[in-house]
């Protein structure tokens, strides 16, 4: 059974940074593609990265240039940089995981979920 727990989330002013952490266990990470999704209230959970085992990315349109997404496998740890926050980068965000070499950007591809991090970027 793969655990996912994500941590870094908070409160934030616009324009600020936020860098979210992953750190999976119960599973061999590195054979694991993870990706990073958010739900913000009244939406759907969307994309935001995605990150293959060999580190191929993949981003949503709106936070390229603004996210990065990173894996440290020696730590089991998948990170997510989030710089010039927006208040519609508001959400809840999560972490999955999947056991497979190629990125994943499908929701439904993934087998393992956190529990999810707030993040509210608000003046």
């Amino acid at each position: 059974q793969v655990q996912l727990v994500e941590s870094g989330g908070g409160l934030v002013q616009p324009g600020g940074s936020l860098r979210l952490s992953c750190a999976a266990s119960g599973c061999t990470f590195s054979r694991c593609a993870m990706g990073w999704f958010r739900q913000a209230p009244g939406k759907k959970r969307e994309l935001v990265a995605a990150i293959s085992r060999s580190g191929y990315i993949s981003y949503a349109d709106s936070v390229k240039g603004r996210f990065a997404v990173s894996r440290d496998n020696a730590k089991n740890t998948v990170y997510l940089q989030m710089n010039s926050l927006k208040p519609e980068d508001t959400a809840v965000y999560y972490c999955a995981a999947v056991l497979r070499y190629t990125m994943v950007v499908s929701e439904g591809q993934y087998d393992y979920w956190g529990q999810g991090t707030q993040v509210t970027v608000s003046s």
